[in-house]
């Protein structure tokens, strides 16, 4: 691992702080320095162990990278590939694996105990929407000055959602208690 960064004046006399990155670096051809080296041809057999001008050549004549593999290791140990191929198909392997990957939002509908019925309705249709679209339901009741004198209101609130939307969700965490003036519930989408 290498850490980059500095200080450098900045064009006026104040100085400018870079902040400090740790980057995974592989060393490649002539940065490799300690000599022997562990060298693996290009096709994965095991060569020994060469002087590090003898692994360079051996990798120019192949037309390919002589690129550090293991740096720990002593001696170090080399093989000889092309560099921007891998660095190419080891990130086209991320971006497949980042599109394969399934992102679960969770969307919050907020209400108050003493919600009417229309409003009530129309927050729900919201919830249908969100768990049609396979995003899980954050339902949260807030209370405010004598709500808190009545917690069961929201309890049966809760019920109640729990009732309407029981035909496209299931319950994933029950109602608890208050916290910070709210009571909530997850919803997730039934498959």
């Amino acid at each position: 691992m290498v850490y980059s960064g500095s200080f450098r004046p900045a064009p006026g006399g104040s100085r400018q702080i870079r902040r400090w990155r740790i980057e995974e670096r592989v060393r490649v051809n002539n940065q490799i320095r300690l000599s022997p080296v562990r060298l693996i041809g290009a096709d994965g057999e095991q060569v020994g162990v060469v002087p590090l001008e003898e692994a360079r050549r051996a990798a120019e004549e192949a037309g390919l990278d002589l690129v550090e593999v293991a740096s720990e290791a002593r001696p170090i140990v080399v093989r000889i590939m092309d560099w921007g191929k891998h660095r190419f198909e080891a990130a086209k392997k991320a971006r497949e694996a980042r599109k394969k990957e399934t992102r679960i939002a969770v969307k919050q509908v907020k209400l108050r105990p003493n919600i009417d019925t229309h409003d009530l309705e129309t927050k729900l249709g919201h919830a249908r929407r969100f768990l049609a679209d396979g995003d899980k339901v954050k339902v949260t009741i807030m209370f405010r000055g004598r709500d808190l004198r009545r917690p069961e209101n929201g309890r049966k609130l809760l019920d109640k959602v729990i009732e309407m939307l029981t035909d496209v969700a299931l319950v994933e965490s029950a109602p608890g208690g208050i916290i910070n003036r709210d009571m909530s519930m997850v919803l997730s989408p039934k498959r």
